[in-house]
């Protein structure tokens, strides 16, 4: 991780970082962790049963990486696809690891009712180094736009755009975590030239919905799905999540497409991010793996029922 203390010391307060900045915050990023060991491997080993796509390759210099997705086979015309990403930011563990549970334990459950698509860890790099952007300084979590300024999004988009089959539901896998405030919110103001304003870490799981397509009963139902699991994050005194307005138990909205959230990149018609919290004392790493793969049950059931 970096600390706050390496964050203040690149660039001149409240002037927004240039190439020199963004260069100094990248060489302090090192590997922590195995993409290919921890990653690769459990894909590589479903092979066979699936598909195992490579859909780009990512060179950022001191990193190369393919891009891995799991797709159901056979792959039928006549069925909806179901999409589940996750590792859009590369820190956030259960989403990459929840993505691959989903898929070793329950994937087969699905046969002749989805054309399921996983692409378990969008952002590799980030994944090795335990954070939140990309090697350029990018959330790509803010970049599935039009020309992306991440590869890793762009990549993403570009593989969905190859695909004619309606997707029917899209789970993006999340967390929120407690070095969200104590070093990426701050980086983020640095890199940006802002004062940095101090913010508070719910204490458990919560989604965010959609505000264009906001799905109650399908964002209710996970929910219910995930509180056998683990703990659901309650409002704070202002009636809100992370500063947005709880508009259900444990849900908030975003407009997600317009901001470039991943789960903004297609148009199926459910949709929702997960957010679970590895750092509560009331929750294992085994739990927050078992609540998205309770979260992508619910997601997937609950839109088969009413599609």
């Amino acid at each position: 991780m970096t600390s706050i203390e390496q964050i203040n010391a690149i660039g001149v307060a409240g002037q927004p970082w240039g190439a020199p900045e963004k260069a100094r915050w990248q060489a302090l990023q090192q590997v922590q962790r195995s993409y290919a060991d921890e990653v690769v491997t459990r894909v590589q080993a479903l092979a066979g049963k699936w598909q195992v796509q490579c859909y780009g390759q990512l060179d950022y210099g001191d990193g190369q990486y393919r891009f891995l997705a799991l797709r159901s086979q056979p792959w039928r015309q006549d069925l909806p696809v179901a999409l589940v990403t996750g590792g859009v930011h590369g820190y956030e563990t259960s989403g990459v690891h929840g993505a691959l549970q989903f898929v070793e334990q329950h994937g087969d459950e699905y046969a002749g009712k989805y054309n399921l698509l996983v692409l378990p860890c969008i952002s590799p790099w980030g994944y090795e180094r335990i954070q939140r952007w990309n090697a350029l300084t990018v959330d790509p979590n803010r970049s599935f736009v039009a020309d992306s300024p991440a590869p890793e999004a762009a990549a993403a988009m570009t593989l969905l755009a190859s695909i004619t089959e309606p997707v029917r539901v899209h789970i993006d896998l999340h967390e929120t975590t407690d070095s969200d405030e104590s070093e990426f919110r701050p980086a983020l103001a640095a890199r940006d030239g802002k004062p940095f304003v101090a913010g508070s870490i719910p204490d458990g799981f919560y989604l965010v919905g959609e505000s264009e397509k906001p799905q109650p009963g399908f964002q209710q139902a996970i929910i219910a799905a995930v509180a056998a699991v683990t703990h659901i994050a309650p409002a704070d005194e202002n009636g809100e999540i992370i500063g947005d307005k709880v508009v259900a138990h444990g849900v908030i909205n975003y407009p997600c497409r317009s901001i470039g959230l991943c789960a903004g990149m297609t148009d199926a018609p459910f949709v929702t991010t997960t957010e679970v919290y590895p750092d509560s004392p009331k929750a294992t790493a085994q739990q927050c793996n078992a609540a998205q793969v309770a979260a992508v049950r619910a997601a997937l059931d609950y839109a088969l029922a009413h599609a």
